[in-house]
């Protein structure tokens, strides 16, 4: 993948800076003491269970969530900051397209918002991969093209920083270790990219590890890191090795597993 002379350049230091982050929302403690600083111009995985808080923390980044005490910095300034506007990228889950527009006019829509025209367009089209889609209407598409099309609104402004959620979710494989290519690429041109994923198999593809449950923090590391803490190859052993090890630290018997969704890092 490309990338115009306009692209981040390659960062040093942090790109997000978490500091004794706490959230509570209707009395219940979402996110709990969280500490890290992530890697600018790499690959950060944000790992963990549903209800583990990742999406709370990615609001929180982004600076639509109203933090209870602590503070984040993005890029070297508070989150939410209007400096960050035209900085940060964000892509949901769920496509965030207009179905009776066309892959093109969907770009050229959100790349206006950062006062980018029709050649920033067709290049975040291409770093996707749609190129053939250019002209057809989103709402033709398939799942997979309908997160890619997700991807290339909010590459055509260039972000230093880009928040994924859960951007493989019911992509097959092919897919999957495409768009894990194309994540790389903007990497090694200096983005950096924080993805949150429930299925442990992705973190071999990051560079940096947050590993969330509960609203904690159980430990930041690299996969080999994992694979060494959680004395395991396969990486949702590891973690679950890591989850059980917390508990007993914690006090809690190994034996109470909790609810099943506690019990597996998938849901």
């Amino acid at each position: 993948m490309s990338h115009a002379a306009s692209s981040p350049a390659p960062r040093s230091g942090a790109g997000v800076t978490a500091t004794a982050l706490h959230i509570v929302r209707d009395k219940t403690p979402i996110l709990r003491g969280l500490d890290f600083a992530i890697p600018a111009g790499r690959i950060t995985g944000l790992l963990g269970p549903s209800g583990s808080g990742k999406t709370t923390l990615m609001r929180a980044i982004m600076g639509v969530q109203a933090l209870t005490s602590g503070s984040i910095e993005v890029l070297g300034l508070p989150a939410g900051h209007p400096d960050l506007r035209h900085q940060v990228g964000y892509v949901s889950q769920s496509p965030s397209v207009y179905p009776d527009l066309t892959v093109e006019a969907n770009v050229r829509y959100f790349g206006a918002m950062h006062r980018k025209g029709r050649d920033a367009a067709a290049e975040a089209i291409a770093a996707v991969g749609l190129e053939p889609q250019t002209r057809q209407k989103t709402g033709d598409l398939s799942g997979g093209e309908l997160s890619r099309v997700s991807l290339a609104c909010a590459l055509v402004a260039h972000p230093a920083l880009l928040v994924l959620d859960e951007p493989t979710v019911g992509l097959d494989p092919v897919l999957r270790a495409d768009l894990w290519g194309r994540f790389r690429s903007m990497a090694d041109a200096g983005t950096t990219l924080l993805v949150s994923s429930h299925v442990m198999e992705e973190a071999s593809h990051c560079e940096s590890l947050l590993l969330l449950r509960e609203g904690r923090l159980l430990a930041q590391l690299t996969p080999a890191e994992l694979s060494q803490r959680g004395q395991s190859a396969d990486l949702e052993q590891a973690f679950l090795h890591i989850i059980l090890h917390a508990a007993e630290q914690s006090g809690r018997s190994p034996e109470h597993r909790g609810s099943p969704a506690e019990r597996t890092v998938r849901p």
